[in-house]
C-alpha cells in the first residue's frame, strides 16, 4: 500500500469523502443530503478501502454551515490523533473555483458565490488558474454583484445570483472531496482551522 490521503468535505449541503493513494483517487463517495452530516460521515469513511486509513487527512474548513464545518474538522482531528496522521485543510470556494475551471473548455476568471446565512452569499473572485483575486466576503446579493470581476458564476448561489443580472454564465456546483487534486498546491494544504466567513450568530451577553 502506497501513501494514502483521506479527504473529508462536510462544509456545505453535500457530504463527501475520498481516498487517494500516491496522488491517485482510488475510492470516493458523495451525497447531497442537506443535513445529517454527523450521522452520514463515519459510515462513508468506513466503507472506503481499509476503512479510509491514511497517513494524511485533508478537510474542508469552510466557509459553509457552522455545524458542517465543525463536524468535518472534529472528525478529521479525531482520526488524525487515532492514526497519528498529518492533518491539513482547504477552503470551500477555492475548491469550487477549481472544479468550475476544470469543466471549462477555455478557462477564464470565475466568480464563486455560495449560499451563506441571513440572506447573504459567500463570494470570491478567481483568475483562470484558480488563484484568488480578492478576499473572501459575505455579502447581500446586490452587494455581491457589485463585487464580481468575472462573467462566469459558480457555486451553490450561482443560479440565483445570475438571475439578477445579464451577460453571465453560471455553474451550480458544491465542493466534492474527490476533486481535491484539482486545487492549486497553494490552497490544498492550509492549517486545519475553521473558516466561517462571517461572525457567529450568537454574541456574548453585554456586561452591565
Amino acid at each position: 500500500m502506497g501513501s494514502r490521503t483521506l479527504t473529508i468535505d462536510t462544509a456545505t449541503s453535500a457530504c463527501s469523502v475520498a481516498l487517494f493513494e500516491d496522488g491517485k483517487l482510488i475510492a470516493n463517495d458523495y451525497e447531497e443530503i442537506g443535513r445529517g452530516h454527523a450521522e452520514k460521515l463515519v459510515p462513508m469513511i468506513a466503507q472506503l478501502p481499509n476503512k479510509g486509513h491514511a497517513k494524511q487527512i485533508i478537510v474542508n474548513c469552510g466557509p459553509g454551515s457552522f455545524t458542517g464545518v465543525r463536524i468535518g474538522l472534529s472528525a478529521a482531528k479525531a482520526l488524525a490523533m487515532a492514526w497519528q496522521a498529518e492533518i491539513c485543510g482547504y477552503q470551500s470556494l477555492h475548491l469550487v473555483a477549481a472544479q468550475a475551471l476544470n469543466e471549462m473548455e477555455h478557462p477564464s476568471p470565475v466568480f464563486v458565490t455560495m449560499l451563506g446565512g441571513h440572506g447573504e452569499y459567500f463570494v470570491q473572485n478567481f483568475d483562470e488558474h484558480g488563484n484568488s483575486m480578492d478576499d473572501l466576503l459575505s455579502l447581500a446579493p446586490e452587494a455581491a454583484l457589485l463585487n464580481t470581476k468575472a462573467k462566469h458564476f459558480a457555486g451553490s448561489a450561482a443560479l440565483s445570483l445570475s438571475a439578477l443580472t445579464s451577460g453571465v454564465t453560471e455553474h451550480s456546483v458544491l465542493p466534492n472531496a474527490a476533486n481535491f487534486d484539482l486545487l492549486p498546491k497553494t490552497y490544498g494544504y492550509l492549517p486545519p482551522t475553521p473558516v466561517y466567513g462571517r461572525a457567529p450568530d450568537a454574541q456574548p451577553a453585554q456586561q452591565v
